[in-house]
């Protein structure tokens, strides 16, 4: 596996000489943040951020997100143009050496939580999902979710969710398709993996649909165009958020087909309820058995990127809750022990 970091530009706190010092770090996640949604991203800002990871003696291979426009996953009539778009910023990034680029299809939300910083008996504190008190905000009163960006105003939010009321899940997933279809071949052309990330929580929120959920889901997408281009951004943490999910046989099944182009390794503990919270990386701390999604992706092969996810706030850190220095690298390590000892036992069986 190939070890990468998420990194949020020049403002993040953690800085790449800090990503830098982590054992085995390789490359960067990243993205252009400050180019409009539809827009497509110029050559030069691309040209220069590669420049600025790798003069940190770092590699910039993955994207994390190109986000889809909502007028593309509403059907609208704009949605060519946009999809025209989203292509050469494809081309742009696949010319610039960009090997995998991570998208959601999740209407108007992203990650969902409840909580930012939900104190854990150990004086750290983690993102946290009560099923509950999500299913009772009642967005027509006002947002009150923690951590939304207003990236719409009122108004704007109210016309968009007004928008989704003509959309069910199968709406939803054709325009997933024709998404895909467009998007695939030009990917395909470039030398990019497009990399679906699951639904995080993987269950509906507000009356939206959620079609990136489970095995089917997944199975579904892949199918839309069968091509090493049309491929998985496999979460742990947003798929390990219902119980039903078994991750290791998903990823036993899918990493030994060739279709997950990324990994993110996060671990949470979940309830029957489907609440859930972030946790440290240790199989022993959450829901995830770690160990085992570790050994299936060396036993199948896998050799594209992976992430050590979401971590928890400790040692007084403070910044993007989930996004710290400090949980993220040591789950780093810890991922690449698991690697180390998973490569170590099966050759000296050998």
């Amino acid at each position: 596996m190939k070890m990468t970091f998420r990194w949020y530009g020049s403002d993040d706190p953690v800085s790449l000489a800090f990503i830098r010092q982590i054992p085995g770090m390789e490359g960067i996640v990243t993205a252009i943040y400050d180019v409009p949604v539809g827009q497509t991203w110029p050559v030069e800002r691309i040209a220069a951020l590669k420049q600025t990871i790798e003069a940190a003696g770092l590699t910039f291979e993955v994207v994390e997100s190109v986000p889809v426009h909502e007028d593309i996953k509403l059907g609208k009539p704009s949605r060519d143009r946009l999809i025209e778009n989203y292509c050469q910023t494809l081309r742009n990034l696949g010319a610039a050496g960009v090997k995998v680029v991570c998208y959601n299809f999740m209407p108007v939300f992203d990650w969902t939580r409840t909580d930012l910083a939900m104190a854990l008996p150990d004086g750290s504190n983690c993102l946290s999902f009560d099923a509950a008190e999500a299913d009772a905000i009642d967005l027509s009163k006002g947002l009150s979710l923690p951590g939304w960006d207003a990236s719409y105003k009122p108004e704007e939010l109210a016309a968009l969710l007004d928008d989704y009321k003509a959309v069910d899940e199968e709406k939803l997933f054709q325009n997933l398709v024709h998404f895909l279809k467009i998007v695939v071949p030009v990917a395909e052309e470039s030398g990019i993996r497009m990399a679906i990330h699951p639904d995080d929580p993987p269950r509906p929120i507000f009356g939206l649909p959620r079609i990136v959920k489970n095995r089917a889901d997944l199975e579904r997408i892949l199918a839309i165009v069968d091509s090493p281009a049309n491929s998985l951004t496999f979460c742990t943490g947003s798929l390990g958020a219902d119980l039903k999910n078994d991750l290791v046989a998903m990823v036993r099944e899918f990493s030994g087909r060739g279709r997950i182009a990324f990994a993110h390794l996060r671990n949470v503990k979940t309830s029957e309820r489907g609440d859930f919270h972030e946790t440290a990386h240790l199989s022993s701390e959450g829901s995830v058995d770690m160990g085992e999604v570790v050994r299936a992706y060396f036993e199948t092969g896998f050799d594209g990127y992976f992430r050590p996810d979401h971590g928890r706030m400790i040692w007084g850190e403070t910044g993007k809750p989930g996004y710290g220095l400090y949980d993220r690298a040591l789950g780093a390590v810890y991922l690449n022990g698991l690697w180390e000892g998973v490569a170590k036992t099966t050759a000296a069986k050998q």
